[in-house]
Order: structure tokens, then sequence, then C-alpha cells
């Protein structure tokens, strides 16, 4: 077996934890989640990836790569006036969502009706607040964002996948150097904590029903895509399914949705991870050991975050989310007839209105399909 299959999943699997592993945190802190509870998502999520793509590689010998969901964490990081059982029963809602998807072909066909321009505004609204909030971390400390913030994009030119690791590393490292850390927590194993749902109309409205559609739309659907440009031809069926399945079952332990990889699956699929497309399934089980070996240590990593400068979470969370954004407006905009609608689904979502105590990333996609049916009135 080729050295590259390990080394393309401990990247993939770097890129996926280390990069994205600030928004997980921030959605725990935006639904008051303790520290224990925290560890708990970030140890059951880890778990997730490990058995999704363990099984789905192995069952269909192609390099089927889960995921977190970045723009549903995304999405729970800017809600507010939830706490964590309300989020927690929405994470269980979108999840049964994701396993009816599965099994019914045709709400896999409806979702991929809703127009790539609408969902790719809502993603872009969702995740353009972490990049505002990067910038306005610059204020609060100068001499320790700035560089990091050069330091980003001078690594993007040599490696763009590793470069938000690299900014937290180095970041970590320059707040241990200039007394910016506290005391480094003891290092222990990770334990689950089991989270009492809490089921409301309005968490199912504004946390659960968007981060279904942002998973699917810009997760799930891209995943696939993934693998169809590697030459590979996957049911999608069977592959939701399975992911939907795991999230209900890590729900209740505070997990958001899990789903198919786009961003470390690319690592994987490509023939810098072998050169026989064939071979590439490989790659799945290694990505499996690193995130079980994550799923170990979370506690600890977590606790490694609680005592970093709040300010530096913020900046990697906005640089891990620059790229989302960049790709959702391109998106959202390339379509001409589409542009005005997308702007309506970008803005309302992105303004944080909330109305009749549902969240705007609803009230965006409404507001956008609502644009884009008055502009088809115009067509005829």
């Amino acid at each position: 077996m080729r050295a590259s299959i390990p080394a393309s999943a401990f990247v993939a699997a770097i890129v996926g934890f280390g990069g994205t592993l600030a928004i997980i945190i921030a959605a725990s802190d935006a639904v008051s989640a303790t520290q224990s509870q925290t560890a708990s998502a970030v140890t059951a999520l880890c778990l997730a990836m490990a058995v999704e793509s363990l099984w789905l590689s192995w069952r269909t010998k192609m390099p089927v790569i889960s995921a977190w969901s970045t723009p549903g964490a995304a999405l729970v990081a800017a809600s507010s006036g939830y706490n964590v059982n309300e989020a927690v029963g929405a994470f269980i809602i979108a999840a049964v969502l994701l396993v009816a998807t599965g099994l019914l072909g045709p709400l896999t066909r409806l979702i991929a009706k809703i127009p790539a321009s609408v969902a790719s505004g809502m993603l872009a609204g969702i995740v353009v607040t972490f990049a505002i909030n990067a910038v306005k971390a610059v204020p609060g400390d100068p001499w320790f964002i700035l560089p990091l913030i050069a330091a980003f994009f001078v690594f993007r030119l040599v490696n763009p996948a590793l470069s938000v690791l690299a900014v937290l590393v180095g970041g970590g490292a320059a707040a241990a150097l200039t007394g910016r850390v506290g005391a480094l927590p003891t290092p222990e194993l990770s334990t689950l904590t089991l989270i009492t749902p809490e089921f409301s109309l309005a968490a199912a409205i504004s946390l659960a029903l968007p981060l279904y559609l942002v998973t699917m739309a810009s997760q799930n659907l891209s995943g696939l895509a993934v693998l169809r440009a590697a030459g590979y031809h996957p049911e999608p069926g069977p592959l939701i399914t399975v992911t939907g399945l795991v999230s209900l079952i890590t729900a209740p332990f505070g997990a958001l949705s899990s789903n198919l990889a786009a961003i470390s699956a690319a690592i994987c699929t490509g023939p810098d991870a072998h050169p026989d497309p064939a071979e590439r399934w490989k790659t799945g089980p290694f990505y499996a050991l690193f995130y079980l070996i994550f799923a170990i240590f979370g506690a600890s990593l977590v606790a490694i975050f609680a005592v970093l400068p709040q300010s530096l979470i913020v900046l990697v969370a906005g640089l891990g989310l620059l790229a989302p954004l960049a790709n959702a407006l391109a998106i959202a905009l390339k379509d001409d007839h589409q542009r005005i609608a997308a702007t309506v689904t970008f803005a309302v979502t992105a303004s944080g209105v909330a109305l009749l105590g549902i969240g705007s990333a609803f009230w965006g996609l409404l507001a956008g399909l609502a644009v884009l049916g008055l502009e088809s009135l115009k067509k005829r």
C-alpha cells in the first residue's frame, strides 16, 4: 500500500478538524453549552466521522469521507435565544429530515431544485458575520491579530488547505509566549454527556430546517459532486441515510449534523491519494482512525481552546469561513437572472432579524424564493 493513502487521510482529517473546530465551539457557546457538553459534542462528532467514513468507504469501495456541517455550525453560532436543550431538539429534527431524504428519492430531488443562487445567498448571509467579526477583532489587539492575518494570506500561497490550521497553531504559540494564555488544562480522556432535548416550533423553523437545508445544499450535494468529479458514481440515498442515522444517534450528545465532506473529500479522491481510483477507498479507514484519535482526546482539545484568547478563536473562525463565503458569493451572483433574489436572501439572512421568534436564515430563504417567483412572472 502506498504511503500516500494514510498521508492524504491525515491531511484531510487535520484540515477538517483543526480548521473548523473553532466554529463548533462558537456554536456551543451560542446555545450556552457547558465545557463538558461542548467536549461531548466534539467527541460525538468525531465518532460520527469515524463510523461513517469507515463503513461507507468499505461498503462502497469508494473514498466516501464525512465531515461535520460547518455551515450548520455557523448557523447555530449566529443564532440567539436558544439553549442547548432546544439546540439538541433541533439537531434531532434535522437528522430525521436527513434520514427521510435518503430514504425518499423525491426529497433529494426537491432539495436539489432549490436554486443554487438562493441557497448560496443564505449560506453567505450566515457565514459573513464571522468574517466581519474577525475584522472587528483587530482594534482590540492589533499587534497580535494583524500579523496572524498576514501570515494566513502568505501561507495560502504555499498551502491553502492548511493555512487556517497554521494560524491556529502559530497564534496559540504566540499567545502562550506573550502571556495571553491561561493555565493549560490537565490532559483528560473524553466522555459523552447525554443532553435532554427540548422541542419547540421556533427552534424547529429557525434551527432545524435551515440546518437541514444548508447541510443538504452546501454539504451533501457538494460531497456527491466531488465524488462524481473524481469518476465515482455513488448512489445518493444510502450515503445520506447513513449520515442521517448516525446524526440521529449522536444528536443527544450535543452533536449537530454530520454529512458528506467536500473539501476533505477532495484531498482523498484525487490522484495524489493513489493513481488507481479503485484503491483510493482505503483513505476512508485511515481517516476514520485519525478521527477516532481526535474523539479520544476531544475533551482536552476543547479545554485548550477555552484558555486561548477569544480574539484568536474569533479570528480562526472568520478565516476558516472565508473560502466558503467567497465560493457562496460567487455562486449566488453568477446567474444574472437570479442575482437580485440571491442578494435579497443574503441581506435578510445577514441582518440577523428574527420575526415571530424565527431566525433570519429561514426568512432569507423565504424572501429569496418569493423574489425569484416574482421574477419568473415577469419573464412570462
